[in-house]
């Protein structure tokens, strides 16, 4: 059964500051050592996913799930199959950029997966948010300032529709091999992004 709540992630990597508040349909993992970034922050996670090479202790936590360190999938990849196998479609990922750098890759391709199988989910950074959309699209209100960038994570995104932005496209293709959609711009203007046949990370 899908869940509407939201489903937030908190990892190991950087952590630029977790401005969240659950509520109560909404579930909360954290993925090895961002349980200690959620004691700091004051928030109970409702499950803890991971091996602990990072955290260097298992929590008592009534609700563990303890992988073995050699694995094919990442503490984070494995709280998201979590969060979907409780029904959730929306996630939200803290603490999961910054470090190292292949980390941060694999969030990507996480996104991506995320989208492939019909959910949405949002990687917080420092100053920006990304997100993938497949086949679909994505609106945002009206903003005054700020830059957004769209990037093609198939060989071929087909009928991409930029609007509202700075720089508009009807029906574009974005290939994974060429940068045409990085730093476009809000112009305080109501803006949608949308692919009729691809996969697109979104970074804003």
């Amino acid at each position: 059964m899908e869940n509407t709540g939201k489903c937030y992630i908190v990892g190991a990597g950087e952590n630029f500051g977790l401005n969240f508040n659950p509520k109560e349909n909404d579930y909360v993992i954290a993925a090895d050592a961002g349980y200690r970034y959620l004691e700091q922050a004051g928030i109970t996670p409702d499950m803890v996913v991971g091996d602990f090479d990072t955290l260097k202790y298992v929590p008592d936590h009534p609700n563990i799930v303890q992988l073995k360190p050699e694995k094919d999938i990442t503490d984070t990849w494995e709280a998201v199959t979590k969060g979907f196998e409780k029904g959730y479609k929306e996630f939200h990922l803290y603490a999961c950029m910054g470090g190292r750098v292949e980390h941060s890759i694999a969030n990507f391709q996480l996104l991506s997966h995320i989208a492939e199988d019909g959910g949405r989910g949002y990687l917080y950074d420092d100053r920006s948010i990304l997100t993938v959309i497949k086949d679909s699209e994505i609106e945002f209100e009206a903003r005054k300032k700020g830059f957004i960038s769209v990037f093609s994570l198939t060989d071929n995104s087909i009928g991409v529709d930029i609007c509202g932005l700075k720089y508009e496209v009807n029906n574009a293709e974005l290939t994974n091999s060429f940068p045409l959609g990085v730093s476009n711009e809000f112009i305080g203007k109501p803006s949608k992004i949308s692919v009729k046949n691809g996969t697109l990370l979104i970074v804003y």
